[in-house]
Formats: C-alpha cells, structure tokens, sequence
C-alpha cells in the first residue's frame, strides 16, 4: 500500500487571515498587520519604547512568510515543503507554516513533539535524520511518526528492532556538492555502489522502502548540482526494480534553497529533470515528490535588533559591544556574512536626514568575554551612543537554534514580536 503524504498547499485569503490568528494565539497578542514594508523601522521603535530597559529582539514578518509560500507554490507546484525544524523552531512561525500547509523535517523526538504539540498530524512529519537514537525510534513509532530517511546496515537494524512499520527513504549521497556552502557528502548518504545491498537488506528485514532521498549541501550556488542528484536518485528507483523489490515512489529533494534569484533557475532545473528521470512516474499516485527547506523560509523572514551597550574610540575608529554575539544568534553568521546586513536605528542622535553625517570604520563585538566574539568588523556606521539599536536583517535561519548559554548570557530569553507586512509597490 502507498504511503500517504499530505496535499500540495493552496495560499488563500482565508488562510492568510488564519496565519495571523495562528501566530498572534501562540504569542498571546495582538499582530499588527498590514504594514508597509518599508514602515517595519517604525513599528521596532514602537517595540523598543515599550521596554523598560534596553534588549535585544526578533521581529517575525508574517508577510513575509506568506510570499515565501506563495513563491514556493509558483516555482514548485508539485513539490510538498517539509520544513526543516532545527533551521528556526520559534514556535509563532511554526504555527504559521503549519497553518499555511507545510510539512515538517524533524531529527529528534523533542522536535516531533514540538511540532505534534501545534496539531499538526504526524504524517506530516518526516524523521530525517540518518542516524536516530534508540530511545528517540521507539518515540517516533509511538507517536505515528513513519517516514524516516536511513543510510546504513546499522541503521536498517535499528530501525527493525524499534520502528519496524516505518516507511523508509534511503539517503543517498551527493558528491559533487562543491557548489554548496557545506556540503553533506561526506558526512550522509549512501554511496552508489551501496544502494544495492542496502536495498536487499532492508527487504530481508521486512521493511519497506518507499523513495528515495538526498541534500546538495547548505546553499547551493547553481543549479546543476540537482540534476544529477535526480539522475542517481532515479538509478536507485531503477536498481529496486532490479531487484524486484516493491515499487518506491517518493523522492525527497532536500534543501539547500535560499530565497533569491537564484531559487528561480533552481526551480526550473529541479521541475525539467524531475520530468526528464521521472516522466513515467507523474502520475500523483505513483510518484510524491517532497523537500526539506530551512532557510528558504526562515532566513528573511526574521529580522533581529540589538542595542548598544558599549563603545569604545580609538582614533578614527569606533568599537561597539551589542547584546547579543556569535554565542547567541550570530553563531553561524558569524561564519557566513553572505546574508548579514546592519543598519543603525538611533535613539539619542537629532535627525540629520537632510545633513551630512559623518560615516566611521567600526567593528561590533558581542557580549561575552571572548576575544573571538566579533560580529562584524570593519563595517561603515555613523557615530552610536549607547543604547542606540543595530538592526540586522535576514536573521531567521541557524541563529536563535544555534545560540547558547555561554558566560550565562541565555539565547533563548530574546523575545519574538509578530508584524505583518504588506510589500512596497
């Protein structure tokens, strides 16, 4: 029996007004909505006059968000978004992808639970990480949880002895992923000259495996890199038919999408080599074709705010220290500055808007007493005072999960406000 996987979402007015309800019921207040884009910097002071003190915060941009899913739609009629948990689990946005049809990505029980405790079915989860702990299986079969992705002997053991009804999805690897940011090569996937014994051993065991799945790697910069992803991922439908084993029929694509440009010619890449490897398969019921996206839906949807606690002349040059740092939500930024931008938000300063303002060198720092705590160095800014704001933007993805408590400076205390905007004609 096919395994049964949600329905393509539909983006409607109806659901845009329940993405807003959705949100606003998890937070406990009230969104403001309708908001040209361009006035988001006047509803952050508003935020920011309401502290009693000084801190730092996130703005989740609801609208955003619904553009993002309308764009996947457009570009990517066919394929269902799993969202991948672990890239920005704030439990607002969470709700709102739910309630906007999105599936989800989860590597752990305490992500399936989060996701379970939003209503969400569990056959709109994939468990999909290749190596999964005992106890975290045995959770996943409790719950429904019975999508998961394996690339090992030992895995396939694994999951016979604590999931054994779990509908499977090998991973295989994709070696030619140097267009990626990180690749995941080296690290997941099985190679192809594995596909075969593991395939026959899984059948041995009496576990079904329904599809076939894959990651190019964290961004990837061209387009390519998915077409010849397609072409080994159907090698490995081709080699179950081989070996006459049941009949798969789902491919899981991955991620590695960023909300740009370049998402377009990856889009039409991904839909013209599904066609070409897959074209006796288009049928709905005989093949499902499923996603990972993080980033794609995180990254700018998020914009973080940060005040100045500290500064620091020397010459010509000016050092800041914010509240937050590569321990917090600048984690991985801090390692990928391709997505950072700043803007200064003054506070004490008399508006110059119609004057010139001196520009200086600087370099911002974070909170902790760590000299490799260095958000951004050498970037241009007009002269702060402290308890002016930084504004940085596209901060959704791997920053908030990723942070710690580092020199007790606790990550998971920055608050979330809820906006929605509309987009500036």
């Amino acid at each position: 029996m096919a395994l049964i996987l949600p329905s393509i979402p539909s983006i409607t007015t109806f659901s845009t007004l329940q993405v807003k309800l959705a949100a606003s019921q998890v937070k406990g207040e009230h969104v403001p909505t309708d908001i040209p884009r361009h006035q988001l910097t006047a509803l952050i002071r508003s935020i920011i006059n309401k502290h009693d003190e000084p801190q730092p915060f996130y703005v989740l941009d609801l609208g955003v968000l619904v553009s993002l899913m309308q764009k996947w739609n457009r570009c990517l009629p066919n394929v269902l978004p799993f969202f991948a948990v672990k890239c920005n689990p704030e439990p607002a946005f969470i709700a709102a992808l739910a309630t906007l049809g999105a599936s989800f990505d989860c590597a752990s029980k305490l992500e399936i639970e989060a996701i379970l405790s939003h209503g969400v079915s569990p056959s709109r989860i994939v468990y999909a990480n290749p190596c999964k702990g005992e106890n975290h299986l045995r959770h996943a079969a409790g719950v429904g949880v019975n999508l998961a992705t394996f690339d090992s002997i030992d895995e396939l053991n694994k999951i016979k002895k604590c999931h054994p009804k779990c509908s499977l999805l090998l991973r295989i690897a994709v070696l030619n992923d140097t267009s990626s940011w990180r690749s995941f090569g080296t690290k997941f996937g099985a190679m192809s000259e594995e596909v075969a014994p593991l395939l026959g051993h899984a059948h041995k065991l009496g576990l079904r495996v329904v599809g076939v799945s894959f990651h190019v790697g964290s961004k990837a910069s061209e387009s390519q890199v998915y077409r010849g992803a397609i072409a080994a991922a159907r090698a490995a439908f081709d080699k179950a038919d081989e070996l006459k084993l049941p009949k798969m029929h789902v491919l899981d694509i991955g991620g590695g999408f960023k909300a740009n440009p370049l998402f377009d010619e990856i889009a039409e890449t991904l839909n013209d080599a599904i066609k070409e490897h897959f074209g006796d398969h288009q049928s709905e019921s005989d093949l499902v074709v499923m996603a990972e996206p993080g980033r794609f839906f995180a990254e700018t949807a998020f914009t973080l705010v940060a005040n100045v606690m500290g500064k620091r002349v020397r010459g010509e040059k000016r050092e800041y220290w914010i509240t937050d740092g590569i321990y917090g939500s600048f984690n991985l930024p801090a390692f990928d500055k391709s997505c950072l931008t700043v803007s200064p938000l003054l506070l004490h300063t008399p508006d110059h808007h119609h004057h010139p303002v001196a520009i200086y060198s600087s370099t911002v720092f974070g909170p902790t007493c760590d000299s490799l705590d260095t958000v951004v160095a050498d970037c241009k800014l007009p002269e702060l005072k402290l308890n002016d704001y930084l504004v940085f933007h596209n901060m959704g993805a791997y920053t908030s999960s990723a942070g710690t408590n580092f020199n007790g400076l606790c990550i998971s205390a920055i608050p979330t406000y809820l906006a929605f905007t509309i987009a500036d004609n």
